[in-house]
């Protein structure tokens, strides 16, 4: 069974931290302590609450044999989500959220199916027989393709549940996620509306801390199937 970060834990990681009262959603108000010098501060026994369920949730899934896919372009995101993801063999978009990656997900799932092919032609020497101008060309259109699909190369169906790290930044993944009836596990800061999280989490979403500490318990859920 996942451990729930400590109190102590979740304080040294920043997940405390959440933004100025200035940028603040009314709707966060529930999930918020008190606020210190004009910031806000998240209350962690909700933070706990709340990352339980959305744990339990993942479990569920997973054991059903459901997929998620992770997503977070943000610069202090990427590479925390890229190792969790690969680690987990978990789909996970950390460049820019292709429009329709949802919503057309047939033509996102046939540039990964064409990427693998050309990854599996390159590995066993098949552009050895074109001009070198070709095998260049080959070779950059492999680069433009993972930089755009390489991290859903392995995402053979639409996935069943999204978790992001920046609501505000996802906006697109977010309403695409809603629209084909996906449902959504996200970072909720108190700058968000988490009436459209299907399973919030409150915690500080810029933090490498923070991030690094909920990014890799949620991935975590989804190798740890045990009750």
């Amino acid at each position: 069974m996942l451990k729930i970060p400590t109190l102590e834990e979740l304080l040294d990681a920043g997940v405390h931290f959440g933004h100025r009262e200035s940028k603040a959603h009314p709707k966060m108000r529930p999930f918020v302590f008190s606020v210190s010098n004009g910031v806000q501060i998240i209350n962690l026994e909700k933070t706990q609450i709340k990352l339980q369920e959305a744990l339990n949730f993942i479990q569920d899934s997973v054991r059903q044999g459901k997929k998620m896919l992770l997503v977070g372009t943000k610069y202090q995101a990427q590479r925390i989500i890229r190792e969790a993801a690969e680690s987990a063999h978990i789909p996970y978009v950390t460049e820019r959220w292709i429009g329709g990656t949802l919503t057309n997900f047939p033509v996102i799932s046939k540039m990964a199916i064409k990427l693998k092919k050309m990854e599996r032609d390159l590995e066993q020497g098949e552009f050895e027989k074109y001009t070198k101008k070709e095998q260049s060309q080959f070779k950059e259109e492999i680069t433009r393709l993972q930089r755009i699909v390489g991290g859903l190369r392995d995402l053979e169906k639409m996935p069943d549940m999204v978790f992001v790290v920046d609501v505000k930044r996802e906006e697109t993944a977010m309403n695409e996620a809603r629209k084909m009836g996906i449902p959504v596990i996200a970072i909720a800061d108190t700058n968000v509306n988490p009436d459209k999280i299907d399973y919030p989490i409150p915690a500080n979403d810029d933090g490498l801390k923070s991030l690094k500490m909920i990014i890799e318990i949620v991935a975590q859920a989804v190798t740890d199937k045990e009750d």
